[in-house]
């Protein structure tokens, strides 16, 4: 059983009622750890000490306001997609406009209902884990992409690689094969479901028994292998 990350969340209010309250309510999601600060200059100050997953902050505090605040972070590069939340007893449609041209991403009047606001803050905390999840696959697309292209640069710069080395003889069935070709493309299981018009289940299956027959244990290892015994192109 894999472990739950503990998403980290800053509550940013000059009102000592409000910061309490609202942070023991969203506290009570064990997988959200709520710190709280009185003013900008003690937000900045936490910040620069672990930059959460998310803040909600109110607009209406003395010295700096919240949309100042916005403004700060979106003009810093280490937090300009951190997620923002803003509290405002102010709710007329231009304060609105001036909050989401600031760059939060949502906006709650007060008096709100904290119902709302978990709702909110869980929505774009899960937001978050999708985008993650988009660039760590890319990455590992990118990085099979690459070595790919080093096996078979490796392959055409070595002379007699292939008469030095005895094939392999592999079985694979003609849907093994599909895949296997597809894989060595670069194409991660999602893709290749798609190519073929079957599940991504199946696919995992077809690349469990590839790994099987081969000897190998990731989709690195399967290409190289592949492309050294002739088995794709």
């Amino acid at each position: 059983m894999s472990e739950v990350e503990i998403k980290k969340i800053l509550l940013v209010d000059d009102e000592p009622g409000i910061r309490e309250s609202v942070q023991a309510y969203l506290s009570c999601n064990e997988n959200w750890q709520v710190e709280v600060a009185r003013d900008v200059k003690e937000a900045w100050e936490k910040i620069q000490q672990q930059t959460p997953d998310l803040i909600v902050s109110d607009i209406m505090m003395p010295e700096v306001n919240g949309l100042e605040f916005l403004e700060q972070l979106r003009e810093d590069a280490r937090y300009k997609n951190l997620s923002v939340v803003l509290l405002t007893a102010k709710g007329m449609t231009t304060d609105r406009i001036e909050g989401y041209t600031a760059g939060c991403d949502a906006y709650l009047p007060k008096p709100f209902d904290p119902d709302e606001l978990e709702a909110i803050v869980k929505n774009l905390l899960e937001k978050q884990k999708v985008l993650q999840d988009g660039q760590d696959g890319n990455t590992q697309l990118d990085e099979l992409i690459k070595d790919v292209k080093d096996i078979k640069d490796k392959l055409e710069n070595s002379d007699n690689l292939k008469t030095r080395e005895p094939k392999i003889k592999i079985d694979l069935t003609p849907r093994e094969q599909s895949v296997l070709d597809l894989v060595a493309k670069g194409l991660m299981n999602k893709e290749i479901a798609k190519t073929l018009n079957t599940s991504i289940r199946n696919v995992e299956k077809y690349v469990s028994r590839l790994f099987n027959k081969t000897g190998t244990n990731s989709r690195t290892e399967l290409v190289r292998f592949a492309l050294k015994q002739g088995l794709t192109d």
